[in-house]
């Protein structure tokens, strides 16, 4: 599942690319064409990325909703790039390879196709895709945790669920109503990095450690937009490899490398269990605390 980092790009393209025109919008696939006629030929005003929801805001007063999900993605074409290129898709990964400059047939199954003055987009797979009003886009930005990578990001709220619950820390960080945008890759390489074990009730970590979480998200996270790419190890862990050379093989610490040498402690333990019916990765030598 994409990750907030890559909801806060896609809305950065948006932003840059298709603001400020009047866009045709449609729904090939025939899932979102009741959706779709309320938006189609008006003016996209405003572009955000709450946690793992993309809000486009429109000048009816009308805003398209998408949450990626598992499956979701976004692919682009066109001649106008943004701040982060020109990329051909942005789902789970990102695709950079040469996007198609002239607009193509979308496929039977696009949810909803977007079309500016320079550039287009087709939404596939998506778990959410909706037109709702400004009243009901804030109820559902009500409802998400307080996001790292926002400005205006409130981390007393996160700090007030630790400090009460007694889910296990690697639960509550993938609970979006606690703190938006973290997904699998985020929550094990934050935790790996604290050396954190992620069953410990959060509750009973004391309040530095609920910041320091906050602040190390934060950080990876801004990596994240910056440069597309889940990047969580420290250059120490790295020698000689850059930021940008790092990804994927030497990009994070326990993600998807069970049965490899642990990066700090050297030991093979790095092991993935299940909690809460998500995948989790650790280290059983680090995250001893």
């Amino acid at each position: 599942m994409p990750e907030g980092h890559s909801i806060h790009r896609l809305a950065r393209h948006f932003d840059e690319v298709f603001l400020n025109q009047q866009l045709r919008l449609s729904s090939p696939q025939g899932r979102f064409v009741d959706g779709a006629k309320l938006l189609d030929g008006h003016r996209a005003v405003a572009a955000e990325a709450y946690g793992k929801h993309w809000f486009l805001y429109f000048d009816n007063e009308l805003v398209l909703n998408v949450h990626l999900g598992m499956y979701g993605a976004w692919t682009f074409g066109g001649t106008q790039h943004s701040s982060i290129g020109a990329p051909r898709k942005i789902g789970e990964q990102e695709d950079h390879r040469d996007a198609a400059v002239e607009l193509t047939e979308p496929r039977p199954t696009t949810r909803v196709r977007i079309i500016g003055d320079h550039a287009w987009a087709d939404l596939v797979g998506a778990s959410i895709c909706r037109t709702l009003t400004i009243a009901e886009a804030q109820e559902v930005i009500d409802g998400i945790g307080p996001d790292p990578l926002r400005d205006d990001a409130d981390p007393q709220r996160f700090y007030d669920v630790a400090a009460k619950t007694r889910r296990r820390i690697g639960a509550i960080l993938m609970d979006q109503k606690t703190i938006g945008g973290i997904g699998n890759i985020y929550r094990a390489e934050g935790l790996f990095r604290l050396d954190l074990n992620p069953h410990t009730p959060a509750n009973q970590l004391p309040k530095d450690v609920h910041e320091a979480i906050w602040a190390d998200q934060v950080k990876l996270l801004h990596i994240g937009v910056e440069t597309g790419r889940i990047i969580t190890t420290e250059p120490d862990h790295r020698p000689g490899v850059s930021l940008a050379e790092a990804f994927p093989e030497h990009a994070n610490y326990v993600y998807q490398r069970q049965g490899q040498p642990c990066r700090v402690c050297g030991r093979d333990a790095i092991i993935v269990e299940e909690l809460e019916a998500r995948k989790l990765y650790w280290c059983t030598a680090c995250q001893k605390s």
